[in-house]
């Protein structure tokens, strides 16, 4: 079996953070999100994956995962001239998979779930298609499946009367047939072609579609907020491990994993779960966590940060509160007046004087 991730889309919803790259870099517990999706497939045995590459930023994604030798696997790139749709995506793939059933992964979707079983049960079993489900609260947003007992009659791409509140999301299991279905489709409303389409295309030409359910730990990461939530959901799971130097005074409780030659120094507080990279100096008197992250070669001064994702190679020197918020990398906040609190959201290589 082979896999594709869409690695494409300008991310416009989450600007200032994707002025300067894709959103699926964008950091997840100090690791790009879309890392997890390749990693899901290469636990489920898949080696040979397909990263769809277009707009800003392709040229990092190259940067980052390479040829995949350093992850154990074989990328192989494939550019979308324009977002034309997932189906469109999937449709570049048909020479890259041949004639072998495959995975398609979302690289902007965050799920903390084992794919082995979900794979090894299509391998195994004859039908055309498998996707995941998970009960969302606002159906509208996304795709739809009316299920009715225990099969799906009908896929509707963002309903404006959701038949459920069942969304399809970010993961799909294909036969090679499916290639002949998305040549028959046409642009939806939004101009794309629908993979929503393509799996009720399916349905209608009498094609069998299983499907499993996932109660949590999914999420669309669309907006800020859902990257912040993201993150919550990553770092919880973690195993805690302390790399770092961490002088007398200063306290850390909690599920707290801190990189190589990080210096936590007297007087901090740090709450788990947090996550702290490699050749950071967090100064004393800050307080950091929970819920949040800090990137590589930072240095975070006199801080309260909580909820939040800090990126590599930033300087925080500011006695503030740092509450929900997304700091990019190479950024400087610096301030000298009285304790504040901000909800920040800054594009990489922000400086600030408060």
């Amino acid at each position: 079996m082979k896999g594709i991730i869409l690695h494409g889309g300008h991310g416009t919803r989450l600007r200032p953070l994707t002025h300067t790259g894709p959103k699926q870099l964008l950091p997840i517990a100090n690791k790009p999100m879309s890392q997890y999706g390749i990693e899901s497939m290469k636990n489920a045995g898949i080696k040979k994956i397909a990263i769809i590459i277009g707009g800003i930023g392709s040229n990092k994604v190259r940067e980052y995962y390479g040829t995949g030798e350093k992850f154990g696997l074989d990328f192989t790139y494939i550019e979308q001239d324009y977002p034309r749709g997932i189906a469109h995506a999937v449709s570049l793939c048909e020479e890259f998979v041949g004639k072998e059933k495959f995975m398609v992964f979302l690289g902007d979707n965050i799920l903390v779930d084992s794919f082995i079983e979900y794979v090894h049960n299509f391998e195994k079993n004859d039908v055309d298609a498998s996707i995941v489900l998970c009960e969302v609260d606002n159906p509208s947003r996304f795709g739809i499946a009316d299920v009715k007992d225990g099969k799906i009659i009908k896929i509707i791409e963002k309903p404006k009367n959701p038949p459920t509140n069942l969304a399809v999301i970010g993961v799909y299991l294909f036969k090679p047939f499916i290639f002949n279905i998305i040549k028959k489709l046409k642009p939806s409303w939004r101009n794309e072609y629908e993979i929503t389409d393509a799996l009720q295309m399916l349905l209608e030409q009498n094609g069998t579609i299983v499907y499993n359910i996932v109660k949590e730990n999914w999420k669309d990461t669309g907006t800020p907020e859902d990257i912040i939530d993201a993150n919550k959901i990553i770092l919880k799971d973690l195993q805690p491990y302390f790399l770092g130097v961490k002088e007398d005074g200063s306290s850390i409780s909690g599920n707290v994993l801190v990189g190589e030659n990080t210096i936590i120094k007297k007087d901090c507080t740090i709450i788990g779960p947090v996550i702290i990279g490699s050749n950071c100096v967090i100064d004393s008197g800050t307080n950091i966590g929970p819920n949040t992250s800090i990137g590589n070669d930072s240095k975070i001064s006199k801080c309260q940060i909580t909820d939040s994702i800090i990126m590599s190679n930033c300087i925080l020197d500011c006695d503030i509160k740092i509450k929900n918020s997304i700091i990019s990398a190479n950024s400087h906040i610096q301030k000298n007046i009285e304790k504040d609190e901000k909800t920040l959201l800054l594009g990489e290589g922000t400086k600030i004087i408060l």
